[in-house]
């Protein structure tokens, strides 16, 4: 009778632990350990999860959209997306505003500019504000990339030529002073390229999960602005290989990687901040982090 107790209990205790085990809610996991899926590994059907999800859509003009939708399980993680899709075909300014010291809200510049959606921009100095990388605006060069930049961060550029037409460019082998184009925005890492994923470095910077803000062009001029939020259990946020599987499946021939963590930000006219900002440290529309520069998108 003894040891029917006792293999009773041993019976019971192990059914408790599996039990435990396998009841634990994805949403208290923490997201330095959860596996991340790999390009050459994705589900086939991530893509048509995407496409496929009911995005809450608003059309703020006849030229930009804004769309919203919480997965509660994109690459086994909570995520939070914002897009802009902002067809160029239609008569839209695209526009940087920018501050060379001090700092810029996304949602200061794009009330001051009459904007219709804004997004952040590119990395900028926490202390003294003014961005690091290198940005030139109407053939005038603002700043150069600081010395000692990590070169993976600034590798593509978003470029504007005076008629108004947006591309995404690689960094050319003689350096960023010799891309010729008016106005460019650099940042990195470079995301889709040519209608290709690009392959991101192992680095913590890319593999670690963040807060991103991203910007690619389409085959029939469209700009798709895409924030993902992060650092809560409501929103995981993204690796840059997750970030460019998304830009890919949205319809992105080329996209790139801007300023991301507490910076991401992504703003509508009358609806103000309409992302979830994590600088505040909570799931809510106020968390905004004031940047150096700003893209802007306006309907004429």
């Amino acid at each position: 009778m003894q040891t029917y107790n006792r293999l009773l209990f041993l019976i019971v205790a192990v059914s408790f632990f599996i039990g435990c085990k396998q009841s634990q809610p994805i949403e208290n996991r923490s997201s330095a350990n959860i596996q991340h899926t790999s390009i050459d590994k994705l589900p086939d059907g991530v893509t048509k999860q995407i496409l496929s999800a009911n995005w809450k859509i608003n059309k703020v003009t006849n030229a930009i959209v804004y769309k919203y939708y919480h997965f509660n399980n994109l690459f086994d993680s909570r995520q939070s997306i914002t897009i802009i899709d902002v067809d160029l075909n239609k008569k839209v300014k695209v526009d940087i505003p920018y501050v060379t010291s001090g700092f810029l809200k996304t949602s200061e510049a794009a009330v001051n500019t009459k904007a219709t959606a804004a997004i952040n921009g590119s990395y900028f100095d926490t202390t003294v504000g003014g961005s690091t990388v290198f940005f030139k605006k109407e053939g005038k060069v603002i700043t150069s990339t600081k010395d000692n930049f990590t070169p993976y961060r600034e590798n593509a550029g978003f470029a504007i030529d005076p008629s108004g037409s947006v591309s995404i460019i690689k960094k050319p082998s003689s350096g960023w002073q010799s891309a010729s184009v008016s106005s460019l925005l650099t940042s990195g890492p470079l995301l889709v390229y040519g209608g290709q994923i690009v392959d991101q470095l192992q680095e913590k910077f890319n593999t670690n999960r963040h807060p991103r803000t991203a910007i690619g062009v389409t085959s029939n001029n469209h700009v798709i602005a895409v924030v993902a939020d992060g650092r809560n259990a409501e929103a995981y946020g993204m690796t840059t290989e997750e970030l460019a599987i998304v830009m890919k499946a949205l319809g992105c021939k080329d996209a790139m990687n801007l300023d991301g963590g507490g910076s991401s930000t992504a703003w509508v006219k009358k609806l103000g901040v309409v992302n979830y900002p994590s600088d505040n440290k909570m799931f809510d529309h106020n968390g905004e982090r004031a940047v150096a520069n700003v893209i802007t998108f306006t309907s004429k």
